[in-house]
């Protein structure tokens, strides 16, 4: 088709809208000046100059003129119409029944291939067809229906060896993983000329131009221009090339993505995209709304929503639903199988919030069921009752360097009241950063060597470990003479030599240890105990309901007190530690002053520096802490190696400068602490290490590097860090990215002191997943629920409560489905058993 056949074409559009100047984008003479810089030539110039003499003034004319000036305008086109041939005066020609094979059979000629680079408007599209039922026959049937839903994905045909690889990646195993894989968002289904930049949307549109080509240097770009009634834009895609292999001219597609810049204008950048079909179509009609699924490498977006829609069309009727039809209506609840179709393909936004909540509901119900299931069966088997002096809390006070605050002894009288018990303990015990979670730990460790049994207290790493081994030992002594007793300490570490280690274990075996002190390798087979009655195990987050487990079998059902400096917000505890009784320190030992802290920009560096320097001179020590140990491209973030040489170096030539990290042998890394400790090292440069088990009173300044990319949990505890002496303490928080999306974490911690606060806030801004990390939990990974839920959260929880109190093993017939559902839920991602 010509450029002149193409102009005759829009006008004849713009005469049917009326003559609105509204056919094109930007208005017919701003169209016309650019059809006619990419078609004037010396053979056309007469016409092309007759055209625009003809259409000069449109805009201001009225209606009536603007449809004299298209007439003389298209006339004079028509001396240069190359269009093909039209049929004869006469001839019979069928109205074209418009229906997907039909689009997509129009031959390539039918409109121009080149794309324009100019700003000229895109040809009109046709309407988007209006399909009939017996227009697209349903697809045929790439599920077979000769298994059920735990038969592996591979029975999809299709999907063979290194698909069900790249689908396992998805934690896609069986039919009934494929059916529950669920979106993870819905874009909204827009016109073209309701897109906006930045835009995260649909569209459903005709392929006006495919223009497939190589820049200079090689690379290869295909560009599709897109139109509807309502206005065009660029889909770019880059190193491609099957893109423009596989659309056709007028082809109606649906796109998917999120909506860029391209030289001022919008655009799509390597969109998703698929052929409209008669079910897409209808899907797309009712909720206008496209599910977007998680995807991995080599599971292309389009292949797994086809899949999904099949399966969801033939197994969604056919899934049991778990839930007991009676708890499904006190609840509300929808029925699974509607709960399936609507989530997956919604026929409205109110539906799939419906279905969203009763699947969310499921899985923290099964969350709750699960740790309740867990504290019977450890409440089930006795344990050993541990009688307790009427005295003995007088006495351990008097023997203390300092008083105890009235949280202390509150937590240490709801300690005494488990193990004085033969039920026994499974208690967590939070406390903020220096709220004093040892010496209630140290209470309980005592009362167990005094009833001639054994103790542990585990942590998880070997400078947490060595820290509460040397504060026990500074402390016990005192306390241990006003009971007139010796407990004899060891202290077991990975890091030990072979010998040494052997030999510990030997002792702790022999009953010879009454207080063992160590890292997770006291739970390794290895480590046996004579006697043991009471573990306590520190940093909880950090360790799984299967290592509590594994430490039960390690003695006569001991009673377990799990510690945490990392404040959890109650809501989270009740779910992750939902089979623990809770004790919290909200109170902090007198004298201790707030640590002042302050959000700096990159650009205020120096006065960070300088004022470091500062603290240094009166004769304090400082840290400085970067979020990695060596370069990263992914991660423009501060390496500990480079920060410490550039310190060392160029900012701090004249100090002592230190440097540890997580790579540093155990032997490097206590022997750089105990320099600090000792202070023959002013500032010291590190990573994450430190986020616990580090105490130097005389440090007084934390410079935290790369802010930003930290939780608010884990900067509070570096900022713990400091403070711990008589001096006045500063964190300062470097950014390194100012007005990024984390500038609201670091507003607040710059404001708040109280760890459970900032554990609320961190918990909402950054999820349960940064926040906690699922896999260190111990909980399966949710689908759909959110822990930020309050509400549906403590209502699950009521409700297993009352499911367990009335059938504890859940083996009532209607609840056998949800026992299996609940057995299903754990076993896919927890140590829970």
């Amino acid at each position: 088709m010509s450029n002149f056949t193409e102009l005759a074409k829009i006008l004849a559009h713009e005469q049917a809208k009326g003559c609105n100047n509204s056919s094109v984008i930007g208005g017919v003479e701003k169209f016309v000046e650019n059809w006619a810089g990419r078609t004037r030539n010396p053979e056309n110039e007469s016409g092309v100059r007759q055209i625009l003499d003809a259409l000069s003034g449109y805009a201001a004319a009225d209606v009536p003129q603007r449809n004299q000036m298209i007439q003389r305008a298209v006339a004079a086109a028509r001396q240069y119409d190359v269009s093909p041939a039209r049929p004869a005066p006469g001839s019979k020609r069928a109205p074209p029944r418009r229906n997907a094979n039909q689009i997509k059979s129009h031959p390539p000629a039918a409109l121009p291939i080149e794309l324009r680079q100019d700003n000229s408007p895109l040809p009109a599209a046709e309407p988007i067809p209006e399909y009939d039922e017996d227009d697209e026959p349903l697809p045929s049937g790439s599920i077979r229906v000769d298994f059920g839903l735990d038969a592996p994905v591979s029975r999809i045909s299709g999907v063979g060896t290194a698909k069900s690889s790249q689908l396992a990646r998805l934690g896609i195993e069986t039919i009934r993983d494929l059916l529950y894989h669920f979106p993870r968002a819905y874009r909204p289904v827009k016109k073209i000329s309701e897109l906006m930049f930045g835009d995260d949307a649909t569209i459903v549109a005709q392929v006006s131009h495919i223009n497939d080509y190589r820049t200079r240097s090689g690379f290869h770009i295909t560009d599709i221009v897109l139109v509807d009634p309502t206005g065009g834009i660029t889909a770019k895609f880059f190193k491609q090339p099957w893109v423009a292999k596989g659309l056709r001219l007028r082809q109606f597609v649906v796109v998917s993505g999120k909506v860029d810049r391209d030289l001022n204008k919008l655009s799509f950048k390597s969109p998703e995209y698929e052929p409209l079909t008669k079910e897409l179509q209808r899907l797309l009609d009712t909720a206008h709304v496209y599910p977007i699924y998680p995807l991995t490498e080599g599971v292309k977006a389009n292949w797994l929503r086809k899949n999904e829609r099949e399966v969801v069309r033939y197994w969604a009727d056919k899934a049991v639903d778990p839930l007991p039809a009676a708890l499904r209506q006190t609840e509300r609840l929808m029925p699974l199988s509607q709960a399936l179709r609507e989530i997956h393909f919604p026929t409205s936004m109110p539906r799939m919030q419906e279905a969203r909540h009763r699947f969310a509901f499921e899985e923290l119900l099964y969350i709750q069921l699960g740790v309740l299931r867990q504290r019977a069966k450890w409440r089930r088997e006795p344990g050993r009752a541990l009688p307790i002096p009427s005295d003995f809390l007088a006495r351990y006070e008097s023997g203390l360097p300092f008083p105890l605050t009235g949280a202390q002894r509150r937590a240490i009288g709801e300690v005494f009241g488990d193990i004085q018990d033969t039920m026994p303990m499974t208690r967590l015990l939070q406390g903020d950063v220096g709220a004093g979670k040892t010496v209630v730990a140290l209470a309980a460790l005592l009362i167990a060597v005094m009833n001639g049994t054994q103790a542990v207290l585990m942590a998880p790493t070997e400078i947490l470990a060595e820290q509460h081994y040397n504060t026990i030992i500074r402390i016990l002594p005192a306390v241990a003479e006003k009971f007139g007793i010796g407990p004899r300490l060891k202290l077991l570490i990975g890091s030990m030599k072979p010998r040494d280690k052997a030999a510990a274990q030997e002792e702790i075996a022999q009953g010879q240890v009454d207080i063992a002190i160590g890292t997770h390798a006291l739970i390794q087979e290895a480590v046996q105990f004579q006697n043991l009655s009471l573990a306590v195990v520190d940093e909880q987050h950090r360790f799984g309901v299967g290592q509590r487990s594994a430490i039960r079998q390690k003695g006569y059902n001991p009673h377990i007190l799990v510690m945490s400096a990392t404040p959890i917000p109650r809501t989270l505890a009740l779910t992750v530690y939902g089979d623990l009784d809770l004790s919290i320190l909200d109170e902090m030992p007198p004298g201790r002053t707030p640590i002042k802290t302050k959000w700096l920009a990159p650009r205020e560096r120096e006065a960070a520096y300088t004022f470091i320097r500062s603290r240094i001179a009166e004769g304090r020590q400082a840290f400085v802490i970067c979020p990695l140990i060596q370069e990263s491209e992914a991660i423009d973030a501060k390496a500990a190696v480079e920060e410490y040489e550039h310190l060392r170096t160029q900012v701090y030539p004249d100090l002592r400068v230190g440097l540890v990290h997580g790579k540093l042998r155990p032997a490097e890394k206590d022997a750089v602490m105990n320099k600090f400790r000792e202070h023959e090292i002013d500032i010291l440069v590190a990573t994450s290490v430190v986020e616990v088990g580090i105490d130097v009173p005389n440090a007084t300044v934390m410079l935290i590097e790369g802010a930003d990319r930290f939780g608010l949990a884990q900067l509070h505890q570096f900022r713990g860090r400091v403070g711990r002496g008589a001096h006045q303490s500063y964190a300062i928080l470097l950014a390194e990215e100012s007005g990024s999306t984390s500038d609201e974490r670091l507003k607040v911690i710059e404001n708040t002191q109280d760890g459970f606060k900032l554990a609320e806030a961190d918990l909402l801004l950054r999820g349960p997943g940064e926040f906690f990390g699922t896999k260190q939990s111990g909980l399966p990974d949710l689908k759909v629920a959110q822990l930020t839920d309050v509400k549906l959260l403590e209502h699950a929880r009521k409700v297993a409560q009352d499911l367990f109190a009335a059938d504890p093993d859940l083996a009532q017939p209607e609840n056998q489905l949800v026992k299996k559902g609940m057995d299903d839920f754990w076993k896919s991602g927890s140590d829970l058993s």
